[in-house]
């Protein structure tokens, strides 16, 4: 490989409507800044969905992946659940690619970050479980989007997460306490296998995961760092990280986080 030349970051696509008609795979363009700005590698955006994408392709052509968030949940029959009006609207054919997918990476050794809907995926994908709406469970605060406001009152730093000492969110953070954006319903209920918790809230809802005894780097946050990316002191590490671990995979040599 020409050591110039930038990694392929995959985007995670998600689908909608544009216009309510238009059926479109779309990223934000805070995912696709935060990959070329901070991460240093190239962004391309993946249609999810089997029909025109597969895992095997998708691993062969990226060097990592950016696991978005997005509106749709993970279905609840991904992890043994009825659906319920709770668990909100799905995306069966995200669903289709992400979790093999992410199974895969782990396998390989091939990095990816998870953000959000990210964080949830890395949980089930790992045989994990997810509550449809924290903020009906006893003492658990409102982590979702506020409803009005500019994007960066939505975006704004709203919540701290405490990390384990000496973790990998420690050392790459540099600090066991960071403030952070909060713009999600859903949870973690049960940890995957594997699964290690390294960030909560203060009302102790999971906030940074990785995989244990990993090959390579599979972390994921349930808040946005990839608004202000290149800013922000807590998501400017982390994509930085990324951007390593993706340039180490190009190169033949994933890059492993010890916790």
């Amino acid at each position: 490989m020409n050591r110039k030349k930038r990694p392929v970051i995959g985007i995670i696509g998600n689908y909608s409507l544009f216009n309510d008609r238009y059926p479109i795979h779309s990223s934000g363009t805070m995912n696709a800044a935060a990959v070329a700005e901070v991460s240093g590698a190239m962004p391309l955006i993946i249609p999810s969905d089997p029909a025109f994408v597969s895992v095997e392709e998708l691993l062969e052509t990226c060097d990592g992946f950016l696991l978005t968030g997005g509106r749709p949940n993970v279905h609840p029959s991904e992890y043994g659940e009825e659906e319920t009006p709770a668990h909100g609207a799905f995306d069966r054919a995200r669903d289709a690619i992400t979790l093999p997918l992410i199974r895969a990476c782990v396998d390989r050794g091939q990095p990816f970050l998870g953000i959000c809907r990210g964080f949830q995926e890395l949980n089930v994908a790992m045989g994990g479980t997810l509550h449809p709406e924290i903020r009906e469970i006893p003492g658990r605060m409102n982590h979702r989007m506020p409803p009005d406001g500019q994007l960066h009152e939505q975006f704004a730093l709203r919540h701290v997460v405490q990390l384990t000492e000496g973790g990998i969110f420690h050392r790459l953070f540099g600090a066991t306490s960071v403030m952070t954006n909060t713009l999600h319903g859903q949870g973690i209920m049960r940890p995957g296998n594997r699964i290690v918790i390294e960030g909560q809230a203060e009302d102790g809802t999971p906030e940074a995961i990785h995989v244990r005894d990993a090959k390579g780097f599979t972390l994921a946050v349930q808040w946005h760092p990839e608004w202000n990316a290149a800013d922000d002191p807590v998501s400017r590490p982390l994509f930085q990280a990324f951007g390593e671990a993706a340039r180490a995979w190009a190169q033949g040599a994933p890059l492993r986080l010890i916790a």
